[in-house]
C-alpha cells in the first residue's frame, strides 16, 4: 500500500505528528522569533504573553493540515488575510516569518519531503497576507 499523499485527507496532519507535533513546531517557531534579533519587527506584532498565539497557531495548523478543526471549535471562523490586515505586513515581514518557520520545521523529526511540502504550502497564505495588507495599507516599504 502506498503512503498517503500530503494534502489529502489527514496525511499532512499525521506526518506532522498530530496536535502534539504541531505544538512542538509552534513552540520552536515562537522561541526562534524571541531569540532572533532580526525577527523583532514581527515579534512585536504579537502580545508579550504568547500562550494565546501559540494555541491559535497550533489549532489553525491542525485544521489546515487536514486534522481536527480546533481553531474554529475554540475561536470561531478565521479569514487569514482579513485577520492579519490590522497590521501593515510587507514582504520583509513575510520573509522573517517564513525564515523562523523554516528554522522551526528543520528542528522537527519529520521526513525531508514533508518539511519541504509544509514550507512550500505556508508560502501561499504568507503571500496572501502581504497582498491583503498592501491593499489596505498601501505598497510602502516594510520599515525594518
Amino acid at each position: 500500500m502506498n503512503a498517503p499523499t500530503y494534502g489529502t485527507d489527514d496525511a499532512s496532519y499525521q506526518a506532522a505528528g498530530g496536535i502534539d507535533g504541531l505544538r512542538r513546531l509552534v513552540d520552536d517557531f515562537y522561541r526562534l522569533m524571541d531569540e532572533r534579533p532580526e525577527a523583532a519587527s514581527v515579534r512585536q506584532m504579537h502580545p508579550a504573553d504568547l500562550a494565546g498565539s501559540r494555541d491559535k497557531l497550533a489549532c489553525f495548523l491542525s485544521g489546515w493540515l487536514g486534522g481536527p478543526r480546533l481553531y474554529s471549535e475554540r475561536y470561531g471562523a478565521i479569514a487569514i488575510p482579513t485577520f492579519h490586515a490590522q497590521w501593515p505586513i510587507g514582504e520583509a515581514h513575510s520573509a522573517i516569518w517564513l525564515d523562523c518557520m523554516a528554522r522551526a520545521i528543520a528542528l522537527q523529526p519529520w521526513p525531508a519531503d514533508f518539511a519541504e511540502y509544509l514550507l512550500r504550502q505556508l508560502r501561499v497564505p504568507a503571500q496572501r497576507i502581504v497582498q491583503a495588507s498592501g491593499n489596505r495599507h498601501g505598497q510602502g516599504s516594510a520599515g525594518l
